[in-house]
Formats: C-alpha cells, sequence, structure tokens
C-alpha cells in the first residue's frame, strides 16, 4: 500500500450505519370493546337451533362484557340468573371500562360471578396475559360468591383464526396461561371454547380435560361433541341472547355445584 493510500485512509472519518430493528406494529385494539365470549364462534360456525326445554337438573346463568353496558342484575336475578361471567380484559392492553359495575354489580344481587379473559395469542404471551387478567379483576377468594377465571380462547377477530399459531404452539400458549393462573391463585381457570375451534387450532388436544372446567359454546339445540380429553362440561353457552343479559348459559348440575366450584377445595 502507498504511503498516499495508508494517509488517506488513516485520516478518514469512517461512519458505520448501525442496523436497529423494526419497532413492532402496535397491537390492534380496535374490536376489543365489542369483542365477549362467543362472537367469533357465532360469525364462524352460526346457531344451528334453540335449547328445546331447560335441560333438568341444570342452573341458569349469563356473561356480560362492556358491550352490554349497564346491567339491570337485580331484574337478570329475579330472571333466574344464578352466576355470571364478566369479561375483564383482552390481551395486555384492554381492561373493560365496566367491568368493576358489572362485577360488583352482580354480586349486590346475590349472583355468583366470575371474570373472563379474551384470549389474544398474537400480542404476548399466555404467562404475561394471565398476568394482566389477575391484576384488572381475574383473581379468585375462597367467599363461595367468587368463581376461578376462565380463558375464553375463540376464532381470532383481527386475522388468521388460529392466530398465525401451530396446534402445538397454540396448546403450549394455553398451557402457558393456564399454568401461570393455577399458580397464583391456587385454583385452575376454566377454558372457554368451540369444539370445532380446538379441533382446527389445537389439534383436539385433550391435555387441559382432567386439570381445567370446560365452558363450551354451541348455539344448537343440543350441546353435541366435547373436545378432546372432557368427558363433561362444566357450562354450556348455549344461546346467543334471551331471557337474560348478554349470553345464556346453564351450569352443569345443581346450585350447589355451582357454589361448590366458588367454593374451591376444601
Amino acid at each position: 500500500m502507498s504511503r498516499t493510500v495508508a494517509g488517506l485512509l488513516a485520516g478518514a472519518v469512517v461512519t458505520v450505519v448501525l442496523a436497529t430493528p423494526a419497532e413492532a406494529a402496535p397491537a390492534d385494539y380496535s374490536l376489543a370493546a365489542a369483542n365477549y365470549a362467543g362472537t367469533q364462534i357465532a360469525a364462524h360456525e352460526g346457531v344451528q337451533g334453540s335449547v328445546r326445554a331447560d335441560p333438568a337438573g341444570q342452573t341458569l346463568g349469563h356473561d356480560v362484557s362492556g358491550h352490554q353496558g349497564v346491567v339491570d342484575w337485580p331484574a337478570a336475578a329475579g330472571a333466574g340468573a344464578k352466576f355470571t361471567y364478566v369479561k375483564a380484559t383482552e390481551g395486555t392492553g384492554f381492561v373493560n371500562p365496566r367491568f368493576g359495575p358489572q362485577y360488583d354489580g352482580a354480586h349486590a344481587a346475590g349472583m355468583i360471578r366470575g371474570a373472563y379473559h379474551f384470549a389474544r395469542p398474537d400480542v404476548s404471551g399466555g404467562a404475561q396475559q394471565a398476568e394482566y387478567f389477575l391484576a384488572h379483576g381475574g383473581g379468585w377468594r375462597s367467599d363461595g360468591t367468587t368463581l376461578p377465571g376462565a380463558l375464553d380462547i375463540e376464532y381470532n377477530p383481527y386475522g388468521e383464526v388460529c392466530y398465525g399459531k401451530s396446534p402445538a404452539d397454540m396448546t403450549a400458549w394455553i398451557a402457558d396461561f393456564t399454568r401461570t393462573y393455577l399458580a397464583k391463585v391456587k385454583r385452575s381457570a376454566l377454558i372457554y371454547t368451540s369444539t370445532a375451534w380446538w379441533k382446527r387450532c389445537t389439534g383436539n388436544t385433550g391435555r387441559f380435560g382432567n386439570t381445567n372446567p370446560l365452558w363450551l359454546a354451541r348455539y344448537a339445540p343440543a350441546i353435541g361433541e366435547l373436545p378432546a380429553g372432557w368427558a363433561k362440561q362444566a357450562i354450556w353457552q348455549f344461546a346467543r341472547d334471551g331471557g337474560l343479559p348478554g349470553d345464556q348459559n346453564y351450569y352443569n348440575g345443581p346450585l350447589g355445584r355451582v357454589q361448590a366450584l366458588a367454593k374451591g377445595p376444601r
């Protein structure tokens, strides 16, 4: 190398441009206020008919979200509702602004109540979402009036129905959520889903049947096939509307069974 070239190199100011990773786009929560348990199940699976008669030995209840607005809880109790679930959170970026009044209102009307989380496996991990849920009303206490929290896992309202996850990854995500919830409150979360979605997006895994009570959505005269692993459902969401605010549900057993679920193991 000549002295001239060496001198030029020695005196040169070398600018190194370091590529910085692009910032991830913020998660989309534009539909969060309208999303509630079963909105996407109804959209994808439809309604096959109504329950022919009140099943014997079942306990009537319902579930609500901010979408229902102000709920007349004494009227709901007067119409026969014994329990309710209230949407608390979605993903890690949305809290139902009406959660407090709805949750407390149900309790004041004498109902057993619980909270549910609308899952968003596309925005963050299962453990992170369980923590978020717990921080915003999704906990449990052994007072006989608080049901364990529920994980609402259904068709993605924002895009690909399985949130871009393989069955193995989806199963791992659900396990991450339920394991974290159990570790924090010592109760297993219910899993809310439909059989068709469960088959499509988890490969019909039977992993949770012995640990997490099933809350199944199916709008038909009979509950039909259950997802793998569960021999029975705890709750059947049987109609999108009816005599109670929000979705209509039956607990699979008498009121004493609902009370036992709320109370927890002795």
